[in-house]
């Protein structure tokens, strides 16, 4: 009965190993498709920059303005076909457009070009005083309520600095502008000196010894079952499948963008209860007398406050290098994109409820529930098996594998790397779980800077 039970799990493993490959391998190639959030970040910070320009101090526009200009993000709104452009864009694209050519938009005299003839519109309206205005794009565009659209259509039409740039809102820009570009500089250079300390410390074996890995008495074949069955198989296909029906009619008469964060929260939290079933389900069979101190998944929440320096520092530590392989991935093969759609949902959200409901979804329950199976459940049983070495290599990939994005695979890895780390430093899971906050929380506020 014992090999009949055994054999069956074998086979009910190899099966979800199986079906997780085909999965995961679908997904990965389904990024490529997905539009990367990358150009849009890029853009806003140019137009950030631009209206924020006049009042950073010289001695820190190499810092914080670089060599952004309105050549530059005219430049950058080129290389976007105008088919594509949205209606902003377009308008945007073609008040730059006329400063460069030097073109007269002489109210009597209708713009041929089509992509000039909606600014025409637009700027006939504005120099009337009309605040709504209704282009060839059949959208109505405010454009005195668009700071940016507002100063290159003034100033396409010859107005001067002191009547086109509203200096409130270029002082609000360039407070932004210190806390999106300025505050990770400074992260940087902390993390930087962080990383150094360790590595000295590292070389000279000074530190302090790191406490013991304890490991749950499960096996590989264990940690198959969780995350190839239980995670990828049923928490990401069978799960949502099933309950798309209900969350329909929860989300039926909820409007957007309320409804696509809602469906987000409730869908997440459809996808964690196959796998953390199937994980009591293991730790039923153990006994609760063998526990270790601390329990099994070694949360330690006491003490706090060291528990929150040890996130912090380590969030310090992972922060260069995750922007190191970013920038090497992208200089040597471009953006790839397949960015997580919560990035563009968060990017694009105006409404605080929908905002707050992906707030918790990224902020607290994703940290929660990847931390206890990546770095609570499976880097311990891996580390037992395979060694700390490959323990802490192969939960990094697992961790990256999972967000199924090729573009942020390499990045993924370095964090889930630092968050091993740490685990293996601290003894604890309850750091992990406050750092992969912490990186989830400034990832949602630097969107918001930018939104």
């Amino acid at each position: 009965m014992r090999q009949a039970t055994s054999a069956g799990k074998v086979a009910l493993a190899v099966l979800s190993l199986v079906l997780a490959v085909f999965i995961w391998g679908k997904g990965l190639q389904e990024s490529f498709s997905r539009p990367s959030v990358a150009p849009q970040l890029s853009m806003r910070q140019q137009e950030i920059s631009l209206l924020a320009a006049p009042s950073v101090p010289n001695s820190f526009k190499p810092l914080l303005i670089g060599d952004i200009s309105t050549e530059k993000l005219r430049q950058t709104l080129s290389g976007i076909p105008v088919e594509r452009m949205n209606d902003r864009e377009r308008l945007v694209y073609a008040s730059l457009e006329t400063n460069v050519r030097k073109r007269s938009l002489a109210l009597e005299a209708p713009v041929k070009d089509m992509v000039l003839a909606p600014i025409q519109k637009a700027l006939i309206a504005l120099s009337d005083d009309s605040r709504d205005i209704t282009s060839d794009l059949n959208v109505l565009i405010t454009i005195k309520d668009d700071p940016l659209l507002y100063q290159v259509s003034c100033l396409a039409i010859g107005g001067s600095s002191d009547v086109c740039i509203d200096s409130m809102v270029s002082k609000s820009m360039a407070l932004r502008l210190g806390f999106s570009q300025g505050l990770p500089a400074i992260a940087v250079l902390l993390g930087i000196a962080f990383l150094i300390r360790q590595i000295w410390l590292l070389l000279r074996k000074t530190g302090r010894p790191w406490p013991q890995l304890v490991a749950m008495p499960l096996s590989l074949l264990d940690m198959v079952l969780l995350v190839a069955g239980g995670f990828v198989v049923l928490g990401e296909v069978i799960s949502p499948s099933l309950f798309a029906p209900f969350v329909e009619i929860l989300t039926r008469d909820v409007g957007t963008p309320l409804k696509e964060s809602l469906r987000v929260l409730i869908g997440y939290i459809i996808m964690t209860i196959p796998p953390l079933l199937i994980l009591r389900q293991q730790l039923n069979g153990l006994k609760v007398f063998d526990s270790p101190d601390g329990g099994w998944f070694q949360w330690r929440f006491s003490p706090t406050g060291q528990a929150f320096i040890k996130a912090f520092v380590g969030w310090l530590m992972v922060l260069p290098l995750v922007l190191l392989i970013s920038w090497l991935m992208n200089v040597l093969v471009g953006d790839q994109g397949g960015s997580n759609p919560l990035l563009e949902l968060v990017l694009h959200s105006q409404e605080p409820l929908p905002l707050i409901l992906l707030l918790i979804t990224t902020v607290v329950l994703a940290p929660l529930f990847e931390e206890l199976v990546f770095r609570g459940t499976l880097l311990p049983v891996l580390a037992k098996a395979l060694g700390r070495s490959w323990g802490v290599i192969v939960s990094a990939l697992v961790f990256a594998l999972a967000h199924l994005s090729v573009g942020e695979f390499p990045p993924l890895v370095v964090l889930g790397l630092g968050l091993a780390f740490l685990r293996l430093s601290s003894g604890r899971l309850f750091p992990c779980v406050l750092m992969h906050s912490l990186w989830n929380g400034i990832t949602f506020a630097s969107l918001l800077l930018l939104g």
